[in-house]
């Protein structure tokens, strides 16, 4: 069921015809530089064009191996991705790279700006004030680039005693989050759920420990879809009291899976990977599964608001389109668009155009999806130009 249920999302989201979604700044209008450059006009796009999810080799978009080592840090969401990632493209090309940090999207970002990382992962694009700090202090005058390289949605997993289908709503889901709504038997809950005998349980609400993009993407649904019900201003520092803090994608999910009446927010991958039960969300429009389909129809309404080769995405959280999956992130790779050490550019340019390319295709067995065709070439492009 996990193999079926990660190759159906990966199948649906390679689609050339879907636009991506996600989580920009909370303005939604943060670049890293208006005047970083046209993100289609690169011969190495140009030269590799083909379907999503690794159909552009490495060789065909024009990238080059390059050998040393590279530090990073960041979201924990795509921790088994780049674990993988690393590793692969040490074999391909003999190269030394160091371990992933993760730590979380908010210590990835810190760790770019204070120079102690060559590049960061974030479940969010840089805001405003920090692509300025990062143009200023850490990339040598030159503008940081939000790019995006694996996507795939945030599953609201549960593990409630003889409860194995659950609808929430956004209202709901803010009332549990912020401790509003304390016991599974709560009428605003059963209101949502008829016939589904939910017991008296108390909720355990499991949120992030560290700074973390997801947070900062769940949020922002919360805020978007719900709010009335959620008076917090989205960001990726948990502000709502109570509830359990774990660390990092994995501590969400292994603290739910061990807790009879908990649940939490949390990558899709890490919820298939531990077996938990995933919520059904209703937007308005209907109570939506979480599948291949759903996430689909949720990603096509998405724009890029990066502007040049910066491709920060924005997401409509608050859509009410039947059979729509609204919960969706994507993770940016930060990195300098010029000023790196000589060194280092080589070496960036090379890992990065791997991680577009060849290392789109072995996201499918990682529960994450690959970057849609359209997105991938402008990702490519973007990586070519690092120096």
């Amino acid at each position: 069921m996990k193999i079926t249920r990660r190759a159906g999302l990966v199948a649906l989201l390679a689609s050339g015809t879907l636009l991506l979604a996600a989580c920009g700044s909370d303005n939604n209008t943060t670049t890293t530089s208006a005047a970083a450059g046209s993100a289609g006009g690169s011969s190495a796009a140009a030269s590799g064009s083909a379907a999503a999810g690794g159909g552009t080799t490495f060789e065909g978009a024009g990238f080059s191996c390059a050998t040393g080592a590279l530090r990073s840090s960041g979201s924990t969401a795509q921790g088994k991705v780049m674990e993988q990632w690393i590793a692969d493209f040490n074999a391909k090309c003999g190269a030394n790279l160091n371990a992933y940090g993760g730590g979380g999207s908010g210590k990835g970002i810190q760790d770019f700006i204070a120079n102690q990382v060559d590049f960061a992962g974030s479940d969010s694009s840089l805001k405003e004030d920090q692509a300025a700090q990062a143009q200023s202090q850490r990339c040598a005058g030159n503008p940081a680039l939000n790019l995006p390289m694996v996507t795939g949605p945030i599953a609201l997993a549960y593990n409630v005693s003889g409860v194995d289908t659950l609808t929430l709503t956004p209202a709901v889901i803010a009332g549990i989050f912020s401790g509003t709504i304390t016991t599974w038997n709560d009428p605003a809950i059963a209101a949502i759920n008829p016939g589904v005998t939910l017991p008296a349980t108390g909720i355990q609400a499991v949120h992030r420990a560290e700074d973390s993009g997801t947070t900062e993407n769940f949020t922002k649904y919360l805020a978007a879809a719900a709010p009335s019900a959620w008076t917090f201003t989205p960001a990726k520092a948990w502000a709502a009291p109570g509830g359990v803090a774990a660390q990092g994608s994995d501590g969400v999910s292994k603290q739910v899976k061990s807790t009879d009446g908990s649940i939490g927010y949390v990558e899709w991958g890490f919820a298939l990977d531990d077996g938990l039960n995933v919520a059904q969300l209703d937007n308005g429009g209907g109570a939506v599964e979480l599948t291949a389909e759903s996430a689909g129809k949720a990603v096509e309404a998405a724009t890029v608001v990066g502007t040049g080769k910066d491709l920060a995405l924005k997401l409509d959280y608050a859509t009410k389109e039947a059979g729509a999956y609204p919960l969706i992130l994507v993770t940016y790779e930060i990195v300098c668009s010029a000023g790196n050490s000589a060194d280092t550019a080589p070496l960036l340019k090379s890992f990065l155009g791997y991680t577009a390319t060849d290392g789109q295709t072995t996201l499918a067995e990682l529960g994450a999806a690959p970057l849609p065709a359209s997105i991938q070439q402008q990702v490519i492009a973007s990586a070519s130009s690092i120096s």
